[in-house]
């Protein structure tokens, strides 16, 4: 059978002799900054044709030293002696992934068989992506293995991402997660045969962590994790009804829609380098969604009540979850929280990012135990009405008392909804009546006018 003739490519460098070792290095940085590996073969000319070199160990000890001297940052090339239809040839396998390479202090980028130099604006693009990636942890790459993927999750994926299926390592390279034969870190999130991610839950029995009612550790994905913790926070919430036609239909006290875009975003914009764990905590008063890494790219809590959107910290799995519509590009996630549980909180405590909801339970528990016994004997006749008072007048009294005060204290000090201290809060703003000056987390209301 007959070989197949070397031919030049983007990856691929021939070269007569030694006597062009200056263009076959500046060939090793343009590949690289292109490719990150290639080959270079020298005793072949350009058309393939193989005339073979005169060389020994000498020559590729002096190969080896030319190559350190004249291309930064460093690389270790495999240089060997090959036969080529019986004659000698020196090949030089290389590869490297810290671009930009500069050959003779210049860089070089690989366009079809040829090697141009690369413009100040191209350069400058590649160091920029490279302190991208170098940032990302998502895109670094993982020790993860083709074959301890579980093909079965990456089928799953892509029928619901409606993208069709090829062969593995296609899919895998379309969805970004490989690249030069080595599998991302996000892939291993989404697609590991063995479990990846740890998620903790806990139900306590008032409203600090001091009894535990119930603990459980789930292991698995970043997809089967979001369900799990969904699933966990419903079992442990209240449940109300409400019919629809002939049917019934569930109500817990807290949107399912608003609770589940904040777990989305616990395991979608945590940080990946810390090893504490997403975390889900019941109390009786609320329940809070906590994610390791406070908010990232300089965003704080008042710019995302806002709506601002920042960079985000682990681009490729937000890519990942928007292509199965988990997520949406335009950076939805936290309106939708506040135009469903209006009454949320933000905190950031020592890198931890907690999302807060209150359990609208908890206030109906405590008002029928703050009732008092001739209250509860006395009939409905002769129950003293209460007086009727105007609801800002009671916020612009407890906001003047207590000037750090929540949303949902506030809520539950005037005996109202959350959505309706909320609602009251940005009528008394809008008349220029109180002011919040700080941050979200660490600042003060101030009433203006009484």
């Amino acid at each position: 059978m007959k070989k197949q003739k070397l031919k030049e490519s983007e990856t691929v460098e021939l070269k007569k002799s030694l006597s062009e070792l200056k263009q076959g290095l500046v060939s090793i940085a343009a590949i690289l900054n292109k490719h990150h590996a290639g080959t270079l073969w020298f005793g072949v000319r350009n058309d393939g044709i193989i005339v073979g070199i005169d060389a020994g160990e000498k020559t590729l000890r002096d190969l080896s030293q030319s190559i350190a001297a004249h291309i930064e940052p460093k690389i270790f090339p495999h240089i060997t002696l090959e036969s080529l239809q019986g004659k000698t040839c020196i090949k030089v396998a290389f590869k490297g992934k810290d671009t930009p390479y500069f050959a003779y202090g210049k860089a070089y980028i690989r366009v079809a068989d040829e090697d141009r130099q690369l413009s100040a604006s191209e350069l400058k693009q590649i160091i920029l992506d490279k302190a991208r990636d170098t940032l990302n942890w998502d895109s670094e790459s993982s020790d993860l293995a083709l074959e301890k993927l579980d093909q079965a999750k990456l089928k799953h994926f892509v029928k619901i991402a409606g993208l069709a299926w090829s062969s593995p390592v296609d899919v895998l390279e379309k969805l970004g997660v490989l690249k030069n034969g080595q599998l991302l870190n996000a892939a291993a999130l989404f697609f590991a045969r063995a479990p990846s991610l740890q998620l903790r839950c806990a139900v306590f029995g008032g409203t600090t962590s001091a009894a535990i009612l119930d603990r459980h550790d789930f292991e698995g994905g970043i997809l089967e994790l979001i369900e799990e913790a969904q699933k966990y926070i419903l079992k442990n919430i209240h449940i109300g009804m409400k019919v629809k036609g002939l049917y019934r239909e569930d109500m817990p006290e807290i949107s399912v829609e608003a609770m589940r875009e904040a777990i989305i975003n616990a395991f979608c914009h945590r940080d990946y380098r810390d090893p504490d764990y997403v975390r889900v905590a019941v109390f009786k008063d609320r329940v809070e969604i906590r994610n390791p890494g406070g908010l990232y790219g300089g965003l704080t809590i008042e710019d995302l009540r806002k709506g601002n959107v920042s960079k985000r910290r682990n681009p490729l799995v937000a890519e990942l979850l928007r292509r199965i519509h988990m997520v949406e590009a335009w950076g939805r996630g936290i309106p939708l929280i506040l135009e469903k549980e209006p009454g949320v909180e933000f905190r950031e405590v020592a890198k931890l990012f907690i999302t807060s909801f209150y359990r609208p339970s908890f206030r109906e528990i405590m008002g029928k135990k703050g009732a008092t016994t001739k209250e509860k004997r006395m009939p409905a006749e002769e129950t003293p009405k209460k007086p009727q008072r105007n609801p800002k007048e009671v916020i612009l009294s407890i906001l003047k008392e207590q000037p750090s005060i929540s949303i949902r204290e506030l809520a539950v000090q005037s005996e109202m909804s959350i959505h309706s201290a909320q609602h009251h809060i940005n009528k008394l703003k809008e008349a220029g009546k109180i002011r919040h000056v700080g941050s979200t987390k660490a600042g003060r209301w101030e009433v203006i006018v009484e």
